[in-house]
C-alpha cells in the first residue's frame, strides 16, 4: 500500500473521507465511491445469483418468440411479402413463413426447459440467417450489426449449456482455457458490443458527446473482459433506459407501421440486454483480461 503522503495535494487543505476519518487524501474520496459501486454491483450479483440466468435467457428469446408469434397473426402478410420480394411462388413463401414460426416458438420452448439448448441455439442461428437474406438485411449496415449481436447472445447462451453440461461430470477433466466455450464467450461478447455501434450519434451536441464517450468506454471493456461483470451491468441499465424511451411501442396505434418497426427493435434490444446478462452472470471467460489477472 503506497504511503498516506503520496496521495496528498499540498495545494489543497487535505479534508478526511467520510467513510474513513482518519485517513486525509483527496483521492481517497474517488477511491471510496469505486469500492462502494462495487460492492452495490456485488450486493445484487449475489442475490439476483439464482434469478439472473433465468431473466437472461427469458431476454434472450423474446425477440424470437415476438416474430414467432408475429408469424401466426401476419400470416398472409408475410407469406405475400416473401411471395413478391422473392418471386418464389406461393408454395415456397409458405414454407418460410412455417418454417419461422415453428423454428422460433421450438427453439423459444426448448431453451426455456433447458432442453437439447445447443440444437435450439443452432436453430436459431439459422433462422437469423435466413431472415437476414430474405428480408434483405445484409445490405443495412444498422440492422446486420443488431442480428449479429443477437447472434452473440446466442453464443454466449451456448457456451452456457456447455458449462452445464460439464458439470454433470464433475469428476472428468476439463479441456481448460483452450476449450471452445471459452472463445464462444470471447465471440459472444464482442459481437453483443455491435448493437451500441448503432445507438452512437454523431453530432456536436455536449449530451451526445458524453454519451459517445461513456458507451465507447464501457463497450471497450466488456469487449476485452476487463471489469467485465460491473461495466456489462451499466450497459444494462443504459440500454434498459434507452429501449423504454425510444422503442415505446406502445405508445403508437397498431394499426400505424412505426408501431411495427419500434416493436421490432424493442425486442431486439431486449435480447441483447438478456445476452448482456448472461455476461454479468456467467462472467466473461477464460479470454478475458479479468482472467488474466489471476495470472500475474
Amino acid at each position: 500500500m503506497p504511503e498516506k503522503d503520496a496521495f496528498w495535494d499540498f495545494n489543497k487543505e487535505p479534508q478526511p473521507c467520510c467513510c474513513c476519518p482518519e485517513i486525509f487524501r483527496p483521492q481517497h474520496h474517488i477511491y471510496c465511491a469505486h469500492v462502494l459501486l462495487l460492492l452495490c454491483a456485488f450486493e445484487f450479483l449475489r442475490v439476483t445469483k439464482q434469478y439472473l440466468p433465468h431473466l437472461a435467457r427469458l431476454c434472450l428469446i423474446s425477440t424470437f418468440l415476438e416474430d414467432g408469434i408475429r408469424m401466426w397473426f401476419q400470416w398472409n402478410e408475410q407469406r405475400d411479402y416473401i411471395e413478391a420480394t422473392w418471386s418464389c411462388g406461393y408454395f415456397l413463401a409458405t414454407c418460410f413463413v412455417l418454417l419461422n414460426l415453428i423454428g422460433q416458438l421450438g427453439g423459444c420452448v426448448l431453451i426455456l426447459s433447458r432442453n437439447f439448448v445447443q440444437y435450439a441455439c443452432f436453430g436459431l442461428f439459422g433462422i437469423i440467417a435466413l431472415q437476414t437474406v430474405a428480408y434483405s438485411i445484409l445490405w443495412d449496415l444498422k440492422f446486420l450489426m443488431r442480428n449479429l449481436a443477437l447472434g452473440g447472445g446466442l453464443l454466449l447462451l451456448l457456451a452456457e449449456s456447455r458449462s452445464e453440461g460439464k458439470s454433470m461430470f464433475a469428476g472428468v477433466p476439463s479441456m481448460g482455457e483452450s476449450s471452445p466455450k471459452q472463445y464462444m464467450q470471447l465471440g459472444g461478447r464482442v459481437l453483443l458490443v455491435l448493437m451500441f455501434m448503432t445507438l452512437l450519434h454523431f453530432d456536436s451536441s455536449f449530451f451526445s458527446i458524453l454519451q459517445n464517450m461513456v458507451g465507447t468506454a464501457l463497450i471497450i471493456l466488456v469487449a476485452i473482459g476487463f471489469k467485465t461483470k460491473l461495466a456489462a451491468l451499466t450497459l444494462v441499465v443504459w440500454l434498459l433506459a434507452i429501449n423504454v424511451y425510444f422503442n415505446a411501442f406502445w405508445t403508437i396505434p397498431a394499426y400505424k407501421p412505426m408501431h411495427d418497426f419500434l416493436k421490432y427493435d424493442f425486442f431486439q434490444t431486449t435480447s441483447v440486454i438478456g445476452g448482456l446478462l448472461l455476461v454479468v452472470a456467467l462472467g466473461p471467460g477464460g479470454v478475458s483480461m479479468d482472467e488474466k489477472k489471476k495470472e500475474w
